[in-house]
């Protein structure tokens, strides 16, 4: 199939030399769960041409019931792998990169260093969200981020806000996030999604992995399969109505 044809309906919206702008974009994607995942191939399908994609993790059965990637074929296989030849299999010209590691800011140099026209933070460890957004924010790399997808049932709720518009509303996760951010001087200039649903409150899974040299607290919240792919696209949806607006 000729690439005009795949694009043709988003052509209908925005005509074909806007086709042309997307297949030069670049975006950086940190993290492939529920929210990355469907964000990644929202953007892949209306023709964004290069990616680069970073996950640590490898699929597991706990993740099948909401990220597009974990399937039972897909079971112990590398998310950036699969992510990279689903989007191939989608748009054979596109052109990814990926990036196998856990995200520490001692990675920005090679994360970096294509130069990303947008960066989407998917990630569910506080002090790696932090450090990301910190970089992005101090580089004036636009970067969108999500924070209102775990222990939520109303997808409904979603919505973008402002990081000075955000309440945590119940969520320790996001006042932790907030805090941090503050205390380096952010407090406005950075898009999130967020929910207007407070919370369940629900068993809370404490956990300390490992991944290489590198520990970190894990926090495990409920999740089901349709309040973290909206997430995804109404981050995609953002960042394609932010070039259209250039």
């Amino acid at each position: 199939m000729a690439k005009q044809e795949v694009f043709s309906r988003c052509e209908l919206f925005w005509g074909s030399d806007f086709q042309k702008i997307l297949a030069e974009k670049r975006i950086t994607i940190v993290g492939l769960g529920g929210v990355g995942s469907f964000a990644c191939e929202a953007l892949a399908r209306i023709g964004i041409g290069y990616f680069t994609l970073m996950d640590f993790d490898k699929v597991s059965e706990s993740n099948i019931n909401r990220q597009l990637f974990a399937l039972n074929s897909t079971l112990g296989q590398k998310k950036t792998l699969i992510a990279k030849q689903r989007c191939e299999d989608i748009n054979p010209n596109v052109k990814i990169e990926i990036v196998d590691s856990f995200y520490t800011q001692d990675l920005n140099k090679k994360l970096f260093e294509n130069k990303p026209d947008f960066v989407i933070d998917a990630i569910d460890t506080m002090r790696s969200k932090t450090e990301l957004l910190d970089y992005c924010y101090q580089n004036q790399i636009p970067v969108i981020s999500s924070m209102g997808a775990g222990n939520r049932l109303t997808p409904e709720a979603l919505r973008i806000a402002d990081l000075k518009d955000i309440k945590a509303k119940g969520c320790n996760f996001t006042k932790n996030v907030l805090r941090q951010l503050r205390k380096r001087n952010i407090t406005e200039g950075i898009p999130f999604v967020i929910s207007d649903e407070k919370p369940a409150k629900v068993e809370t899974v404490r956990m300390i992995e490992k991944v290489g040299d590198i520990e970190y607290e894990k926090i495990t919240p409920a999740s089901v399969s349709f309040v973290p792919p909206v997430a995804g696209y109404i981050i995609a949806g953002h960042i394609v109505r932010s070039f259209l607006n250039e």
